[in-house]
């Protein structure tokens, strides 16, 4: 795992350096996938080709699974698991929760994760059962905060029936919880908890580009990531928090029925 943390973190810093020295402006080149407001640029395409590079020169058996690029297959039973720029409408409109997310994942668990938020100049990690780290400092979540006193981040979909739906449960959800924080990238919102800056996370329609290296480190911090009723966290829905916290808040979610489209 040493090993696969090590490359992971150098193609992800080399990744989001040539990202800081080529970020674009507005009137860059985009294009929109999904939806009007599902946005990704040429750096997007761009960093995740440096990325397949520059793992399969030093891997060339393994397979890649990227956000822009899809499934690469392989011989071996490693995969990597890559989100480019997370947070692309930050990254375009210059604000700084955007980052470069690299997990590796071997016969399906994921061993090793890297999290590069290169505006601010920090690079999250973490190995299975070995910690989540911020450079040299250790990691924990926050533990022991009710729901009422939660700072709570969630994001929002790119359809406007989805996002109807969302805004009917965070106004429900605002009132029980100290505050609501909408970031923008979900793999810094899940860093951002393992590092105490939020208590707790969820967002319906995230995809494992998103979460593999973040739901890592999170869960490294002493943090429970899953889904509704039992089900593992992934696209239908997702939460994270310390032990009770979890439980609070999906208590208040699930009865909302957060899944629906109208």
């Amino acid at each position: 795992m040493t090993d696969f943390l090590r490359l992971a973190e150098d193609i992800s810093r080399e990744a989001g350096d040539m990202l800081l020295a080529k970020r674009p402006t507005m009137s860059g080149e985009i294009e929109t996938k999904s939806s009007p407001t599902d946005v990704v640029t040429a750096l997007d395409k761009e960093s995740e080709e440096l990325i397949r590079e520059r793992i399969l020169a030093a891997r060339p058996g393994d397979r890649i699974l990227g956000e822009e690029g899809g499934e690469e297959p392989g011989e071996s039973d490693v995969r990597w698991i890559v989100d480019p720029v997370d947070g692309t409408v930050n990254f375009l409109y210059g604000l700084a929760d955007w980052a470069v997310s690299i997990a590796v994942e071997v016969r399906g668990e994921v061993v090793a994760g890297v999290v590069n938020v290169p505006s601010r100049g920090e690079v999250f990690t973490a190995a299975r059962g070995e910690g989540a780290w911020l450079g040299a400092s250790r990691l924990r979540c926050n533990t022991g905060v009710p729901l009422a006193q939660a700072l709570v981040a969630t994001g929002f979909g790119y359809s406007k029936t989805r996002r109807a739906v969302q805004g009917e449960v965070v106004a429900q959800v605002l009132p029980r919880v100290r505050d609501i924080r909408r970031g923008g990238s979900c793999a810094v919102d899940l860093c951002s908890l393992a590092a105490g800056r939020v208590d707790a996370y969820y967002e319906r329609g995230i995809n494992p580009w998103d979460y593999a290296a973040a739901g890592l480190v999170a869960t490294e911090s002493g943090a429970r990531f899953g889904g509704l009723n039992g089900r593992p966290a992934g696209p239908d829905y997702a939460l994270c928090a310390a032990p009770g916290l979890f439980e609070e808040l999906h208590d208040v979610l699930a009865p909302l029925n957060p899944e629906r489209d109208s």
